[in-house]
């Protein structure tokens, strides 16, 4: 299934907020999970090593080129514990809505690419 171009970037451009907004629900379960000077550590480790493993792996320039369904397991990974992090911190109801979301997103995503990639074969 190939989308029109303009859903094609509008579900890349709402990819590219979920990322951030995953990166961000890290930073917030790190900052919440201790208390004084320490909660820093998490706040900026979570975050930092989610965006490295994505800039490795799942990253449309991803420094090593893996197949479809490794770059899927990094996303699993990553947007899986945003969605941890965001549950413990702001409730299920927005953790639910934000994996909603992820999973419709990064489906139209892979169809999409695959469709594309099988075409210009």
């Amino acid at each position: 299934m190939t989308l029109p171009v303009s859903l094609r970037v509008v579900n890349e451009g709402l990819a590219f907020v979920l990322e951030l907004l995953a990166l961000g629900a890290l930073a917030w379960w790190g900052w919440q999970s201790t208390g004084e000077i320490w909660r820093i550590l998490p706040a900026v480790a979570a975050p930092a090593a989610a965006a490295l493993l994505w800039g490795m792996f799942a990253a449309p320039r991803a420094r090593f080129k893996v197949s479809a369904p490794t770059v899927l397991v990094v996303k699993a990974v990553v947007f899986g514990s945003a969605t941890a992090a965001l549950w413990v911190v702001r409730g299920q109801v927005w953790a639910v809505v934000f994996a909603l979301v992820i999973l419709a997103n990064t489906a139209l995503l892979t169809m999409d690419r695959s469709a594309t990639a099988r075409r210009a074969a």
